[in-house]
């Protein structure tokens, strides 16, 4: 049962409550003032019918009218209640009007005015919207009302209103400037491109502008340019050309794109002889290959597209005589067009550097067959390539447009132009050195061989001031007379055409100026020689010696040695010999070889047999190491000619001691061959035991199977035994060799390079040693396996453990040194000589 009760209050005799409100209700008339009990009071409410809420809400505000809390829920409240309703209903009104009375305490609220202008959006009120922002703006802070624009904003662009919505946005744009792109879209949206234009044109003229969209200014001028040229007829507030050519002094890294833009808008107006010219002006201008790219393919397009519309239009209304001229003078233009593009990329690469001398070459190349502009050509270039700053040789210049007129039947032209080549001061002496050489040559080409010694003569004189070759500061022209170019071609001439004493002065000259190159000596040499001046030659051999050090003077030695010997052979032996002392006087191993077999030519020839062992032993002191080898070879051969093959032994010896271990082990297995031929059996047995120690069993298997025939044929049991021993005491020394033992790991382990650790990670110290003692115990486990193999095999081996049936099996082999006697016996090699069997 509900009960009902009366407040029994004067100021409110029809308020009705019911009892479960009583103790809400005490709290209040005690606390009448506080948020809290009134809050609570309508949490408990929320389930009580609408009307009953609301006056809840009403009687708390009307003793706390300044409460955000209470307005905040009472709004709230209210306009929920009627949000599955129609707009037209009249509670619409009453909640618009609950808002209104809030806005006469919260007017500084913003919260509370985005909330009643999106219920107002949602109404579809458009001026009552738009007024109550503005009542916003006017009441509110401008520290708050970037809080009620993007509402605004929004709203304003939500209705095809774009005269109220361009005012809305220029407001904002006082508040917001830097939100400047977000208005130029909405321009553009709304098709106002006159006003999108300029708002563009003051972003990108403003230097302290910073894009939202995280654009650079080039990319905001682009826009613009775009703009501007793609919509001529809508822009036209705007000087389009002299914005676009603006921008072409600003961003000179990318000309093209607004060279084109410029273009495109001449050609949306209708104005293509000035779209044309200004194609003209920029492939003209342009300073790189990609920007000339660019424009000239924009160029060729709109020449093409000129001539379809030509032919389509007069296609469709009847083809007259005038459009035919039309149409062939547009065809024209555009094959010229064409050929003229090779032309006009040369002209953006001398723009870039007109310096470059190869591209004034390929310039003069596409003028083929037009003389005059070849002539005009090479007149701009020599006047413009600065000689040092040039990029390649500035003199071919002169000396290609020179060859031009002398192709063309006109000599003195040619001639004018390289007199005048020879006055340019050049960067290095080499260009006019060049021209110099040119000159000679141009006389010869025609048979003028006087007028050619004379201008090389001239070319050679000495200067009034003398310079070095590599002075810089002084010109060329003060050091041509030391360039070895014009020497060169002047004693060839002279050789030709001149006589032998002024070819012998241009030589002596050349080395009075120490110019000289070893060639340039023995060609003087071989000069004087075919004039029968034997000692002249021999001094100009001299006098280069002097001139050079090793190793260029090697060539001079050799030559000179060789022609000495051929002129005297054994007449001036003492003098010879004090040439080759002063030619091996310094002389590096790499060039020895040579002057040393030299040398002892002509010391077996016509001198001393020992001097020519003396000059054998020497060289091999004094040649690089790796051809020791091959000169201890030549002395061998030469001592067993000359004085047999006994007296090899001691240069075998020495050749053993000196060479690396391979050559040595070959050198070995060779005197060991030679003592066995002999009959010494026991030198050539010591010398195998000798070499063992060098010879490790796994990789030098040869030598082993060597030393094995070798006892086979002329030892017996204990010498075998012998082998077998030292065989494994070399293996066992090589075996505890660490890095063998690691190299051999390695090998095993399938890696070409690499440490011990390497097979175990992580692990070293007593870890490595640990591997390489297991590693060994595997070596000698397999070893000792492979023994009964190789004694079963057929080959000759005899093993440690033989039995002494097993031995006598093996010394009953076919011993191909056997000597038959009379009565069936034979007689083996270690029988037949006494005394050289081993005891």
């Amino acid at each position: 049962m509900v009960v009902m009760a009366r407040l029994s209050r004067p100021e409110r005799p029809d308020l009705v409550f019911e009892e479960e409100d009583l103790p809400y209700e005490e709290e209040i008339m005690r606390n009448q003032f506080s948020v809290k009990c009134w809050l609570r009071y309508i949490e408990f409410k929320q389930g009580a019918p609408k009307p009953r809420l609301n006056q809840l809400y009403e009687r708390a505000l009307k003793l706390l009218p300044c409460s955000y809390k209470l307005w905040y829920r009472y709004l709230k409240a209210r306009r929920a209640q009627v949000k599955h309703r129609c707009v037209t209903d009249p509670a619409y009104e009453d909640v618009n009007n609950c808002h209104e009375r809030a806005f006469v305490f919260m007017h500084k609220m913003p919260r509370l005015w985005l909330d009643y202008c999106q219920f107002l959006m949602d109404q579809g009120r458009v001026t009552h919207t738009r007024r109550t922002f503005d009542r916003a703006l006017r009441a509110l802070p401008i520290t708050q009302h970037s809080r009620i624009w993007p509402l605004y904003l929004r709203f304003l662009r939500s209705h095809p209103l774009p005269e109220t919505a361009v005012r809305g946005y220029r407001r904002f744009l006082k508040l917001s400037p830097e939100s400047a792109e977000e208005y130029i879209e909405y321009l553009k949206s709304s098709d106002r491109l006159d006003e999108a234009a300029q708002r563009l044109a003051t972003v990108v003229n403003d230097e302290r502008f910073v894009s939202k969209a995280g654009k650079s200014n080039y990319q905001l001028w682009h826009e613009l340019c775009d703009l501007i040229s793609q919509n001529p007829d809508k822009v036209q507030s705007l000087n389009v050309d002299a914005i676009i050519r603006g921008g072409l002094t600003r961003f000179t890294d990318q000309l093209g794109k607004l060279w084109c833009s410029l273009a495109d808008y001449y050609i949306r107006s209708g104005h293509f002889e000035k779209a044309r010219d200004v194609y003209e002006e920029a492939i003209r201008t342009v300073m790189t290959v990609r920007d000339f790219t660019q424009v000239f393919d924009s160029y060729a397009q709109f020449e093409e597209s000129m001539i379809a519309a030509k032919m389509e239009t007069a296609s469709e209304l009847g083809r007259e005589e005038e459009d035919d001229v039309d149409l062939e003078l547009r065809l024209a233009r555009f094959e010229q067009l064409i050929s003229r593009r090779p032309l006009l990329l040369n002209s953006v690469l001398l723009r870039q550097n007109p310096h470059h001398v190869h591209e004034w070459h390929k310039r003069v190349a596409l003028h083929q067959g037009r003389p005059r502009e070849i002539i005009n050509t090479y007149t701009e270039a020599v006047q413009t390539v600065d000689p040092f700053k040039a990029t390649g040789k500035p003199h071919t210049l002169w000396v290609a447009f020179a060859k031009f007129y002398e192709d063309n039947g006109q000599l003195d032209d040619a001639r004018v132009i390289l007199e005048k080549a020879t006055k340019v001061n050049f960067k290095q002496v080499d260009d006019l050195a060049s021209v110099w050489c040119q000159c000679g040559e141009l006389e010869l080409r025609h048979e003028n061989y006087d007028e050619a010694l004379r201008l090389l003569r001239k070319a050679t004189a000495l200067p009034a001031r003398r310079a070095e070759y590599f002075d810089g500061s002084e010109p060329v022209q003060n050091r041509v007379y030391k360039s070895l170019k014009v020497w060169s071609m002047l004693a060839d001439l002279e050789e030709s055409l001149g006589t032998f004493q002024s070819t012998k002065a241009v030589y002596d000259r050349i080395l009075d100026l120490r110019i000289a190159t070893p060639q340039i000596v023995i060609n003087y040499a071989m000069f004087l020689e075919e004039h029968k001046y034997f000692e002249e030659s021999f001094k100009a051999y001299e006098r280069g010696i002097s001139l050079f050090k090793w190793p260029n003077v090697s060539d001079i030695w050799s030559t000179y040695l060789t022609k000495f010997i051929a002129r005297y052979g054994g007449r001036k032996l003492e003098r010879a010999r004090d040439l080759f002392e002063q030619a091996l006087d310094g002389c590096p191993p790499k060039y020895a070889k040579t002057l040393y077999l030299l040398y002892a030519q002509l010391e077996e020839e016509w001198g001393l047999a020992r001097h020519a062992m003396a000059v054998y032993e020497r060289a091999t002191r004094a040649v690089e190491p790796a051809q020791q080898y091959d000169m201890f070879n030549i002395y061998i051969k030469r001592a067993a000619e000359i004085y047999g093959v006994t007296h090899t032994r001691g240069i075998y010896q020495k050749a053993i001691e000196v060479l690396s271990d391979e050559h040595a082990r070959e050198m070995c297995l060779r005197f060991a061959d030679m003592e066995c031929k002999l009959g010494e059996i026991d030198r050539a047995r010591a010398i195998y035991s000798f070499c063992s120690q060098i010879c490790d069993p796994r990789t030098t298997g040869a030598f082993w199977q060597t030393w094995k025939d070798f006892e086979v044929r002329h030892g017996n049991e204990d010498t075998i035994k012998e082998m077998l021993r030292i065989r494994r005491s070399v293996q066992a020394t090589y075996n505890t060799q660490v890095n063998f033992m690691a190299s051999q790991m390695l090998k095993v382990s399938g890696s070409a390079t690499g440490t011990v650790s390497d097979l175990a990670p992580g692990q070293s110290g007593m870890d490595d040693m640990k591997l390489l003692e297991q590693r060994a115990e595997q070596l000698a486990a397999e070893a000792e396996r492979d023994q009964p193999l190789r004694a079963q095999s057929k080959i000759l081996f005899v093993r440690s453990d033989a039995s002494r049936e097993e031995l006598a099996e093996l010394a009953q082999q076919v011993n191909p040194e056997e000597i038959q006697l009379p009565g069936g016996s034979t007689l083996g090699t270690e029988q037949s000589i006494p005394g050289r069997g081993d005891s």
